[in-house]
């Protein structure tokens, strides 16, 4: 660069982006991921019921007892409590078991190989920022390197072409093909935000008492938003946590009353108690534990589950707040 006011503007708006970008990765690769709470775990009478007798009937029991009073609205395709297996703990709503950290995740939307940690409620604005920023650093890095990509394959067409700026061609692609990769995971991920889904419901749709629904937690563009990146407007770009919600409880579009998991569970589990049948609408259900949380974009690898056979009592964490120190 020969101008001075030329180098200026880049430095300007260069160290800025590199910052920005580099703290959002070290915020989506370093902050602890959200576990459910303790009042999602089964007790120990609960458990050792749960174990002693391995028949569904006994299973349904026990699990319908333990979700009532608890803010569940999901449920399996069966109309069952989701429960995992791995972690012996009924999983919040929009909560998956992520079989590489071993744990429940609140509002996991994937694994992230690329960060080395889960991505969910604790972290995804932070994912989203970082996806953000590195797109336009990639973008930055290919449009100041292209006048001299140009320059240097002119040199080559008219024989003059000086081998010691061959590092600007690498800048140039490398600048291009990470812009290229990024833009359609940046897209992809802001047309998420706006239907208020994660990666894993986008695959697997949200089951509620009335049946499965893909916008159940649609809340119309803007809340969406806010839902993500907080209310306060000075925060949204900066990696800061400002996400609304306990990452547990989430406002939908259907009416709670009429799909509420311990509301209607509540009154079967007392007619259960009570009378022959076994449920609120009459009909026989039994506990089914699946995987049907299959990542089928990597070959079938199983990246999350829904239920598992590894027994871990419980969690020692309470929900993590990452506005916490």
């Amino acid at each position: 660069m020969q101008s001075d006011v030329e180098k200026i503007f880049c430095l300007i708006f260069y160290h800025p982006l590199l910052i920005l970008m580099m703290w959002a990765y070290w915020k989506t690769i370093f902050t602890p991921v959200a576990l459910p709470p303790n009042e999602f775990c089964l007790s120990s009478d609960d458990l050792e019921h749960f174990e002693s007798d391995p028949s569904l009937t006994n299973r349904k029991e026990v699990l319908t007892h333990a979700a009532i009073g608890l803010p569940l609205l999901c449920r399996t395709p069966t109309g069952e409590v989701r429960f995992c297996d791995k972690c012996k703990a009924i999983k919040p709503d929009r909560a998956h078991h992520c079989s590489v950290c071993s744990a429940c995740i609140l509002k996991m939307d994937h694994h992230c190989p690329w960060v080395n940690n889960c991505v969910g409620y604790s972290n995804y604005k932070f994912f989203i920022l970082f996806l953000g920023y590195a797109l336009l650093y990639s973008l930055y890095s290919a449009l100041t390197s292209l006048q001299y990509f140009i320059s240097f394959w002119s040199g080559i067409g008219s024989g003059n072409s000086n081998m010691e700026k061959l590092h600007i061609v690498f800048l140039f692609f490398a600048g291009i093909m990470f812009a290229v990769s990024l833009l359609s995971l940046f897209s992809y991920h802001c047309f998420l935000v706006s239907k208020n889904r994660t990666t894993l419901e986008s695959f697997q749709v949200p089951i509620f008492h009335s049946g499965p629904d893909k916008n159940g937690f649609n809340l119309g563009l803007r809340e969406n938003f806010t839902e993500v990146f907080g209310s306060k407007k000075k925060f949204w770009f900066l990696p800061i946590f400002t996400s609304d919600g306990d990452g547990i409880s989430y406002k939908t579009r259907i009416p709670t009353a009429a799909n509420s998991y311990q509301a209607i569970e509540s009154s079967a589990f007392s007619v259960q108690h009570s009378g022959p049948s076994n449920h609120a609408d009459g009909l026989p259900r039994s506990v089914v534990c699946i995987d049907d949380d299959r990542n089928n974009l990597l070959d079938g690898q199983q990246q999350w589950t829904n239920d598992g056979g590894e027994s871990r009592a419980g969690f020692d964490n309470k929900v993590l707040d990452p506005r916490r120190p």
